[in-house]
Formats: C-alpha cells, sequence, structure tokens
C-alpha cells in the first residue's frame, strides 16, 4: 500500500491514509472529509421522470471496497420485464448486470474530481438506467467504442489490478455487444455542462424505435464490427435488430439513413455490388 501510495508513513501515528487510499478502500467514506462527496449516489424513480423519487441512497465504501456490493445493490434496484421465448415466460432485468458493472466503473474512473459537490450517479427509472458522471468526456462520445484515453491512470491501474474494471478500453465495447445480444435499444451516449451521462434502455420491440434509435444501433454496430476486425453488413444489422430475411428493405432504409448523417459509410473495397455491400463506421 505505502508502494502504491494508498498510505505513507507518519512517525508519530505509523501511517497517515493517503485520499486516493481512502476513495478506493474506505469503509466509510463519511470518515474522510476530502472523499465523502464523491461516494456513488443511487436513485430510483417511480415512472419515467424525477418526479418521484423512491429512493435515494449514497455509497457508504471506497470505490474498490464497496464495488461488487454497488453492482448487485444496483441490479436489486431494476424493474423486470417479462420475456416469452417460445412458450415460456420468464422475468428478466431491465438490463444485463455486465452493463451496470461496465458503466459504473466506467463513470467511478473517468470522472474529473475537480468538479465539486458531484459524483458518479446512477439512476433508474421504469424504461432505463442513466449513469453519469463529473466532468466532460476526453474521449467524444461517438468515439467512444473504438477510443481511450484515462483521466485518472493511477485509479484505473489500482481498480484494475482489484478487479473491479480492465484498464484496457474494452469496457464500452463489452455493453454495446451485450446490449445487441439482448436486442436492447442502443445505448446513448451524452455529454452536458460538466457531465457525462450513459443512458441504457429496457427492450423495445424495433417496430416501436424511432429513427434516432435505428440510426444509433447501426452505428454502434458498425463500429463495433470494425473493432472486432470484421464488417457490417444488411444481414448483420438484421441480426442485431432480431428481424428475418424478409426485412432487408426495411434495414436497408436504415442504413441509407445512417449514412445520410455521415455516422457510416460504403466500404468502397468491394466495389458497388449490392450483393457484397458492406459497411464502416465514418471514422474507418
Amino acid at each position: 500500500m505505502e508502494q502504491d501510495r494508498l498510505i505513507e508513513p507518519d512517525p508519530a501515528n505509523g501511517f497517515t491514509i493517503k485520499r486516493l487510499g481512502a476513495l478506493l478502500l474506505a469503509k466509510r467514506l463519511s470518515d474522510f472529509t476530502d472523499v465523502a462527496r464523491k461516494a456513488a449516489r443511487v436513485v430510483v424513480y417511480n415512472g419515467t421522470s424525477k418526479v418521484n423519487t423512491k429512493l435515494d441512497q449514497p455509497g457508504g465504501k471506497g470505490y474498490a471496497a464497496g464495488f461488487e456490493n454497488l453492482v448487485q445493490f444496483v441490479m436489486g434496484q431494476l424493474p423486470q420485464n417479462e420475456v416469452i421465448e417460445g412458450a415460456i415466460r420468464r422475468a428478466q432485468k431491465l438490463v444485463p448486470q455486465i452493463v451496470i458493472r461496465e458503466l459504473v466503473a466506467n463513470a467511478l474512473i473517468h470522472q474529473d474530481f475537480s468538479v465539486s459537490g458531484t459524483s458518479a450517479m446512477v439512476e433508474v427509472y421504469d424504461d432505463r438506467i442513466e449513469i453519469s458522471n463529473p466532468g466532460e468526456p476526453i474521449v467524444p462520445v461517438e468515439r467512444v467504442i473504438d477510443g481511450y484515453q484515462s483521466r485518472n491512470e493511477r485509479l484505473a491501474d489500482l481498480m484494475r489490478r482489484m478487479g473491479a474494471c480492465e484498464e484496457k478500453s474494452s469496457g464500452i465495447d463489452k455493453v454495446v455487444e451485450a446490449v445487441e445480444v439482448f436486442q436492447l435499444p442502443a445505448p446513448e451516449f451524452t455529454t452536458t455542462h460538466k457531465r457525462t451521462a450513459a443512458v441504457v434502455y429496457g427492450h423495445r420491440h424495433f417496430e416501436a424505435m424511432t429513427r434516432a434509435d435505428r440510426t444509433r444501433a447501426c452505428y454502434q454496430h458498425a463500429a463495433l464490427k470494425h473493432v472486432m476486425r470484421q464488417h457490417m453488413t444488411n444481414r448483420s444489422l438484421r441480426e442485431r435488430f432480431g428481424l428475418g430475411e424478409d426485412k432487408s428493405t426495411v434495414v436497408s432504409q436504415v442504413i441509407a439513413a445512417t449514412i445520410e448523417e455521415k455516422l457510416i459509410k460504403p466500404d468502397e473495397t468491394v466495389g458497388d455490388s449490392k450483393r457484397l455491400a458492406r459497411y464502416l463506421p465514418f471514422w474507418a
């Protein structure tokens, strides 16, 4: 701990706990004035707006010491959807645990500690979860799938070594991949004044998705395929949306709309063949 600069020798009292040591390992963050306000906060609302608050719970432990409990607490607050598979009806949490785990870790690690009086937050609504942190992103929000730059390198390194994250820029990739597997609407990554947020939605049928939902999903699918050294095609996007071959024209319209918004582009290496057409994110 001394080598990692979490504590330092104190001739009078043995050791002094440094700010980062408290932030990571405290049993009660409230015991440390300098970091008490940086405890993660979970707010649960009744409905889809902030009008009616059901629960407002600040975290108690340090980030590493309390990370697993924080993830499990959030999972316990999520609404459940009924999913029908064949003739079997089963309950399923609004979003999978890996999404919560990766986005909470991301919010804790990439927050801007110079922004005072605020902390990482998890807000749970009936139809979505918003996970946010203080500070505007270093990497543009449209590049979070392929880009990575840590604002707090020592915090990221220690969280990785303590098993809370993987400091290799794969967290958002995992989120997008899990969302595609569960065929949820694509997450939104947004930034406002001194705050960055990730919004993950519960299940919504393709027909109920807006144009923005569809083009955002198309772009993220193309970006994910690209970082996996694969290619987006009409077929791969149909599979992402859970649509059959008879919906290829509808999916072509989504692709055309996403090209129009300059989020993806045709892969010119395959020529003009519609049968072989594949697509790349705009930055590739």
